[in-house]
C-alpha cells in the first residue's frame, strides 16, 4: 500500500482538481468545435441557399417585365434574353445543399412551374404576329397565371430556407450553451474540491498544529506532561511522536537533576 506524506497528499489533491478542470475544459472545447463547425456549415449553406432562391425571383421578375415591356414596342417580337442554364443550375445546387433534404420538393415545384411558364413565354412572337390574338388579354390571362406560379414556388422555398436558417441559428445558440455545460459542472466540481481540501487541511494539519502548539504552550510554562495524539500516517504524526518523546525525556531529565541537587 502506497504511503502518501503531506506533500504527495497536497500535490494528490491539486493535481485530481487540475486534472478534472483540464479533462471537461477539453471536453467543453471539442463539443463547442464539432457543434460549431457542423451548425456553421449548415448554415453558411441555408445563406448560399436563400442567395439562390433571391437570385431565381430576381431573373423571373426581369424578365417577366421585359416581356410585359415589349408588348408595348412595335415591329419587337423577340424574346428577351434568359440564361436557362444559368436557373437551372441555381436549382440544382440548390438540389445538393444540406437543406435540400427539407427543400427538395419545393426545388422541383420551381422547375416544374418555370418549364411552364418559359413554354408558355415561347408563344410570345406568334402572339406578337397574329391580328387575332389580343397580347394584353394573353399575357394578364394566359402568361401572368403561369408567373404568379413560379413566384409563388421561388417565394415557398425562400421561406423553407429561411425557416431552415432560423432553426439552424436557434440549434448554434443552444448547442452554445450545452457546450459550457461540462465547463460550468467542472467549476462547481473544482470548488467542492477546494472546499474539501480547505477542511482536509483544517481538520488533519491546521488543528493538529495548533494542539500540539497548546501542548507545548503548557509544556514550557507549567512543565505540564506532553499528551497531544492525533490518528494518521504522515510526517506531522511523526513530528509529533518526535516532540512527545523528547518533552519525556527532557521532563525525565529534569526530575533527575532536580533529585541530584537534592
Amino acid at each position: 500500500m502506497v504511503k502518501f506524506g503531506m506533500r504527495g497528499k497536497f500535490v494528490v489533491s491539486l493535481l485530481l482538481i487540475a486534472a478534472i478542470l483540464l479533462v471537461s475544459s477539453t471536453i467543453s472545447v471539442l463539443q463547442y468545435s464539432k457543434m460549431s463547425t457542423y451548425v456553421s456549415s449548415l448554415i453558411a449553406d441555408d445563406i448560399s441557399s436563400l442567395s439562390a432562391s433571391n437570385k431565381l425571383a430576381t431573373m423571373s421578375d426581369v424578365y417577366n417585365l421585359e416581356l410585359l415591356k415589349k408588348l408595348g414596342e412595335q415591329g419587337n417580337i423577340d424574346l428577351p434574353d434568359f440564361d436557362v442554364a444559368y436557373f437551372r443550375s441555381q436549382c440544382d445546387s440548390l438540389r445538393m445543399a444540406n437543406s435540400s433534404r427539407i427543400n427538395y420538393a419545393y426545388t422541383d415545384s420551381v422547375l416544374y412551374s418555370f418549364a411552364a411558364y418559359m413554354l408558355t413565354s415561347q408563344e410570345f412572337p406568334q402572339v406578337a404576329q397574329s391580328d387575332l390574338i389580343d397580347s394584353r388579354d394573353w399575357y394578364f390571362n394566359r402568361l401572368q397565371p403561369k408567373y404568379d406560379r413560379l413566384r409563388s414556388d421561388i417565394d415557398k422555398l425562400s421561406y423553407s430556407i429561411h425557416q431552415a436558417l432560423v432553426k439552424n441559428s436557434e440549434t448554434f445558440d443552444r448547442g452554445f450553451y450545452r457546450s459550457i455545460i461540462p465547463g460550468i459542472v467542472a467549476v462547481m466540481v473544482g470548488l467542492l474540491l477546494v472546499l474539501m481540501l480547505m477542511f482536509f487541511v483544517l481538520s488533519y494539519y491546521v488543528n493538529p498544529l495548533r494542539k500540539m502548539l497548546a501542548g507545548l504552550s503548557a509544556y514550557r510554562s507549567t512543565d505540564k506532561k506532553y499528551t497531544v495524539r492525533f490518528e494518521g500516517d504522515d510526517e506531522l504524526v511523526e513530528l509529533n511522536e518526535g516532540i512527545s518523546e523528547i518533552a519525556g525525556e527532557n521532563q525525565q531529565l529534569r526530575r533527575r537533576i532536580k533529585e541530584i541537587r537534592r
